[in-house]
């Protein structure tokens, strides 16, 4: 009979060991066992803790997968900001950084440099040696909490190999190997679902699931490139292999370098060895070894000075055209694509690339059958290069943009310029389509579950025509759809219904206005106040509001005008669309602001949203209506602009304290 100390002491042994195995397996890359065998040491510790509930603890290794699903993700401010890395292309970057650097601190720099892993950077926090919080970058101050499906990588350690008193942090890379991502498609292939885009997205999309036992059943992996607090240390050397003491896998090959000399003929060798390593790489990190030194250079913008990303050359491929097919976006612009051949790039299959316009397929002679060199800008967005004109074969023929819209046969506009051609008719499926995924995305109502194939499946069966319509579906309407059972549309019916009341400046969003983004609708609604006077506003009154000029007053006064908009913004009303107005009033109204220069620990971000939220305008350059200028390290040369015109200057401590932030 197992008693409760026997039971204690076995359980000890055999955390100890199984913990012991994690950290051969994933930060010395050795194995002494089978996968069976750990996997029947896992087995008897879940057994004994269920015998024992008392004796089971959040840092047991049976403690990776449990508990319920969320509702939803709670945020966290990160201690520190997740800042972004300056990216160099060159080596000839990588000396002008290092001589910017120079004039700040003159030193005799090396350089601790690393792989850089394509994945989705996470902050673990750690509370008295075990693990209490992760969170996601986020906007770099504020992320999403996903502590519960971190706490399912094995990788991680829930409780660290040495002993830590107080809070420490470290920060790192959620990623996918190669073989796995090939193995998930090569299943989801198999059972006729479509396959996943990349491996970073996939991992992305791991750590953001509500239920946790979802996550544990990815293939998730990590590697740890920072301590940000709670570990005093002098060099990233040292942090490097403290990393590893505590417990860490780190990206292998990492080093220590003398100098910018050493650190090129490091890169030209890791470059060429890239390919062959199990997980995406897209570069090399150079990190400043001194973490005093790094500290002093401070931050320029939202990147520290002390470090910097080396992209690598984006991976090239070459395949064949097999068509040029002409695509209808959401405003009627038509946008020619590339249908290919399908080869791997950059780890990803790519059947297909923009080429943008008419005047682009021109320049660059894309024509079906032709060879083509294939690249995706910045690993991410596939591209034509050039084509390989000696492989041309025999009797090709230019491309011709259509006379009429491929898919509706309406008649087709053209802008100045020549360069965008539009279909003129509103009410053509794509554009119908792409201005209802907009309208109730994200940037608008963001109705979460209304996906572009549920949208799709309601414009076939006739149930909506506008974005408005949605708020007319009944359960019923949705049942005879595919996917759809009377519980998952009750539960869509009840989270559309509960959208009906949305802010002016999302609500301008929506509406799909020509050239109104986030700022442009910001400014709207604060200039405007409502709907009708926005409607009513004459192309000499919207070029008052800060951004907006001429050719794109005009544009957006002849949107409010048209007949489609009419009947838009009056089904929104019968809808029962409650818009909620911007407060005009507060404590900076009528003053305008101009950012030059690094902000320090606020983003540039974040202060434009200050000054909006308090009543104030934020321009992008100096004129008769800015009011106030705030100066950062490193300004340009509004700055001096700025003195000699005599408005008012600000340092971004002064700025803050005028915020009370």
């Amino acid at each position: 009979m197992v008693t409760i100390a026997s039971a204690k002491k076995r359980i000890k042994r055999l955390r100890a060991e199984i913990d012991r195995h994690r950290y051969l397996y994933h930060v010395l890359d050795r194995q002494e066992i089978s996968e069976a065998a750990l996997d029947s040491l896992k087995k008897e510790l879940q057994d004994l803790e269920l015998e024992f509930p008392e004796l089971s603890t959040p840092d047991s290794p049976t403690q990776r997968v449990g508990g319920k699903p969320l509702a939803k993700f709670k945020h966290i401010t990160h201690a520190a900001p997740m800042l972004s890395l300056q990216d160099a292309f060159s080596l000839e970057d990588l000396r002008q950084w290092e001589e910017r650097n120079y004039k700040i601190i003159a030193s005799d720099y090396a350089y601790f440099v690393e792989p850089k892993i394509d994945g989705v950077a996470v902050a673990l926090v750690y509370q008295d040696g075990g693990l209490l919080q992760a969170a996601t970058r986020g906007d770099g101050r504020v992320g999403e909490d996903v502590t519960h499906n971190i706490r399912t990588i094995d990788a991680i350690p829930l409780t660290l190999r040495q002993e830590a008193s107080g809070r420490l942090e470290v920060r790192g890379e959620v990623y996918v190997s190669k073989g796995d991502f090939a193995m998930l498609n090569a299943a989801r292939s198999r059972h006729g679902q479509p396959r996943y885009a990349n491996p970073r997205n996939y991992a992305a999309g791991s750590i953001r699931q509500l239920d946790p036992k979802q996550a544990a059943a990815r293939p998730l992996k990590f590697f740890a490139w920072e301590i940000t607090s709670g570990l005093a240390m002098s060099t990233r050397a040292d942090e490097y292999t403290a990393l590893q003491d505590l417990g860490f896998p780190v990206p292998p090959g990492g080093q220590l370098l003398p100098d910018l000399t050493a650190v090129e003929k490091y890169l030209a060798q890791a470059e060429k060895r890239r390919l062959q390593q199990p997980y995406l790489i897209d570069g090399a990190v150079l990190k400043i070894n001194d973490l005093a030194i790094g500290r002093r250079l401070g931050v320029i913008g939202k990147a520290p000075r002390a470090s910097i990303a080396y992209k690598y050359a984006a991976e090239e491929a070459t395949t064949i055209v097999e068509g040029i097919v002409v695509q209808v976006g959401r405003t009627g612009a038509l946008t020619p694509v590339a249908h290919l051949k399908p080869v791997s790039v950059a780890g990803t299959t790519v059947s297909r690339a923009t080429l943008h316009n008419a005047a682009e397929i021109q320049r660059k002679d894309v024509r079906v059958g032709d060879t083509v060199i294939i690249r995706k800008a910045g690993d991410i967005i596939p591209e034509v290069v050039k084509v390989l004109l000696a492989m041309r074969p025999a009797g090709t023929r230019a491309f011709a943009m259509p006379d009429k819209c491929p898919v509706c046969g309406s008649a087709l506009a053209r802008e100045e310029g020549g360069v965008i051609v539009r279909c003129r008719n509103s009410l053509c499926f794509p554009r119908q389509r792409e201005r209802i995924i907009h309208a109730l995305g994200e940037a608008g109502f963001d109705i979460e579950g209304l996906g572009e194939k549920i949208i799709e499946q309601l414009l076939q069966a006739g149930l909506i025509e506008d974005a408005p319509d949605v708020w007319d579906l009944k359960v019923g309407d949705l049942l005879p759809l595919e996917r759809f059972a009377e519980k998952s549309a009750a539960k869509l019916i009840e989270e559309i219904q509960s959208h009906r009341h949305i802010s002016f400046d999302r609500f301008l969003i929506a509406l799909g206005i020509p050239h109104v983004g986030i700022v442009t609708a910001a400014d709207l609604a604060r200039d405007f106040r409502s709907i009708t006077k926005v409607c009513q506003a004459a192309p000499e009154e919207l070029e008052h509001v800060e951004g907006i000029g001429r050719k794109v007053a005009r544009d957006i006064a002849a949107f409010m005008r048209a007949q489609h908009t009419k009947t838009l913004l009056a089904k929104y009303q019968r809808a029962g669309i409650k818009i909620t107005a911007v407060r005009a009033a507060g404590p900076l109204s009528g003053r305008t602001f101009v950012f030059t220069g690094s902000m320090g620990e606020l983003t540039r971000p974040e202060a434009v949203q200050h000054v909006r939220a308090q009543g104030g305008k934020v321009a992008a350059s100096l004129s008769a209506r800015v009011t106030d200028v705030v100066v950062g390290d490193d300004p340009g040369s509004k700055a001096a602009q700025a003195r000699t015109a005599g408005l008012r200057i600000l340092t971004p401590n002064q700025f803050k304290r005028m915020l009370k932030l």
